[in-house]
């Protein structure tokens, strides 16, 4: 099971809610065809954390709120914020996830789709929100 692939296509399907459209997010999944690189525990896998991260939404933006100090909430870049989502859905609710894999797979994905600063922002967030668990 490639996690790194399912989380980016979590993300991905957040990313999709995020922004609206005509299409809904399983349309914009079927279209990428990223369903089709994964086993069928990887889509299982990707489905349980979007599926996760909608459901605990509120909470998750909550602590995203929190820790994310000195931001305003929408001013937050949309792929940061799905990948915030995602990554502290994981910190709080997936205790079969170490936080570090978490934590270093959401900068990967903000090194791959975010802006030029987005990594650091989302490390530093996940950072606090991690130490906040402890």
């Amino acid at each position: 099971m490639d996690r790194t692939l399912a989380r980016e296509i979590a993300m991905k399907l957040l990313y999709a809610g995020t922004v609206g459209g005509e299409n809904t997010v399983f349309d914009a999944l079927e279209q990428s065809d990223a369903q089709n690189r994964l086993d069928e525990e990887g889509c299982s896998f990707a489905e349980s954390l979007y599926h996760g991260a909608t459901e605990n939404m509120l909470s998750v933006d909550e602590l995203i709120r929190e820790h994310a100090i000195g931001w305003s909430f929408d001013r937050i870049a949309k792929v940061d914020l799905s990948i915030l989502r995602l990554a502290a859905y994981e910190l709080m609710y997936r205790d079969d996830i170490p936080a570090g894999a978490t934590i270093n797979e959401a900068v990967e994905l903000a090194k791959r789709f975010g802006g030029e600063k987005s990594a650091k922002f989302i490390n530093g967030v996940l950072g606090a929100i991690a130490k906040s668990k402890e």
